[in-house]
């Protein structure tokens, strides 16, 4: 289980920051003419946070009920949701054009959704192994 999740982090880590300032450089540098409202770095925090426990949760559901891995990723999958429902409310609950921003959490949204799947994907296959 430790090292699916050393790799997980050596992959998350540097992977988040080059999103992070990616993006960081195109909402400030390159869309000058929009204003948005969340923070880029507020973003890539809760992906990284929200992911890494999400697969940290699933790493151990794999080791102690291993049949029951695609049950608990169906089940944080909704809890994600929830919880992205949760960051967004602010905006949702305002009055304006929030598009932009909505955009931008969830391009990244399911960059990192992805990114969780494979590496799901690949400890039910080790563990099959």
């Amino acid at each position: 289980m430790k090292k699916h999740i050393i790799a997980f982090l050596k992959l998350m880590v540097p992977f988040t920051a080059v999103l992070c300032a990616l993006q960081y450089a195109l909402v400030t540098y390159g869309i000058t003419r929009y204003d948005f409202q969340l923070s880029t770095v507020a973003i890539y925090v809760f992906h990284f946070v929200v992911t890494f426990l999400i697969y940290l949760f699933l790493s151990y559901v794999n080791n102690t009920f291993s049949d029951k891995t695609g049950y608990a990723f169906m089940a944080c999958s909704l809890l994600r949701m929830m919880a992205s429902v949760v960051f967004l409310w602010p905006l949702l609950e305002g009055e304006g054009n929030f598009m932009g921003d909505i955009l931008a959490f969830f391009i990244s949204y399911f960059i990192y959704l992805t990114i969780e799947v494979l590496y799901v994907v690949k400890l039910l296959q080790d563990d099959r192994k």
